[in-house]
């Protein structure tokens, strides 16, 4: 007999039905930690990390950590002096400190006064501005003090220690302290500029609006007549710096660091790009515009 031709075993079926079986193994099994996994991720090569970001050396003269803090805790800081910085629910729970409707804090400086005298009941540091509203209460706390030590804030802005803070549920109860309205301390800026030019050649961080002051500069006598415009001076040793958007690259942001120097008896206005990755570009003329 012919041999018939051998058929497909799976021919003509268009389903096939497929088991798995995976096996889990219960306790006993080590989880990596961040450290195992970022050494692993490492090893790899295959990904691309961004670099540390730089550690902020600004200090809260309240409470005195450094840098911002977090959302829903102390915030972000405000600049409140020459080279003086606070968070800005440091200052708004201070007792002292009111708001105004346009975001402005007034009676900091005040509150930094009492500060410097008073000791927190808590950690038993000085900056300590949060007082209990209690009558006759002693306890005062930095603000992230009051809430480790689980003091009861309230919505209109007092607060009472864990000693006489209410036993049940409160409907002015405050849970949450993130602001995210715009809030500033009023401040006198053109004293301050002039606090930067009474301290001479001390470096200095001062902030007015999106713009970053390294150095206020000076004019010598000599130079006061060729060194000045109808609007502005042009003091020699300025440097400013300002975060704004790249010239080459889209949807980014760089650094641009503008200095004044002399060129030949009059003003050379020099600017330049720091970005990240790139080579730095430097523009320079004899006019600001």
């Amino acid at each position: 007999d012919e041999a018939r031709p051998r058929l497909k075993k799976w021919k003509g079926v268009r389903w096939k039905r497929l088991r798995f079986l995976v096996t889990i193994q219960k306790g006993g099994a080590k989880r990596d930690g961040d450290k195992e996994i970022a050494e692993f991720i490492d090893k790899l090569g295959t990904t691309l990390r961004p670099e540390k970001v730089p550690r902020d050396l600004r200090k809260c003269c309240f409470c005195h950590e450094e840098g911002d803090g977090a959302t829903d805790g102390p915030a972000r800081l405000l600049n409140l002096d020459l080279d003086l910085w606070v968070h800005l629910n440091c200052a708004l729970w201070s007792t002292e400190v009111y708001e105004t409707q346009g975001g402005a804090l007034i009676n900091v400086e005040v509150a930094l006064h009492r500060g410097l005298l008073t000791k927190c009941s808590l950690c038993q540091k000085t900056g300590a501005t949060n007082s209990c509203n209690r009558i006759r209460c002693p306890s005062v706390y930095h603000f992230a003090c009051a809430i480790r030590a689980k003091c009861m804030f309230f919505k209109d802005k007092t607060m009472l220690c864990p000693l006489h803070k209410l036993k049940g549920p409160c409907e002015q109860e405050l849970s949450s302290f993130t602001v995210f309205r715009r809030v500033y301390i009023e401040r006198d800026e053109v004293k301050q500029i002039a606090s930067i030019i009474q301290r001479g050649e001390r470096l200095h961080m001062f902030r007015v609006g999106g713009l970053v002051f390294h150095a206020i500069g000076q004019l010598l006598p000599h130079q006061m007549a060729d060194f000045h415009s109808v609007t502005a001076l042009y003091p020699v040793g300025y440097e400013a710096t300002r975060i704004y958007w790249s010239l080459r690259t889209n949807n980014r942001r760089c650094c641009y660091r503008c200095t004044i120097c002399e060129n030949n008896g009059r003003p050379e206005f020099v600017v330049q790009v720091i970005e990240q990755g790139l080579e730095d570009l430097v523009f320079s003329d004899s006019s600001p515009q």
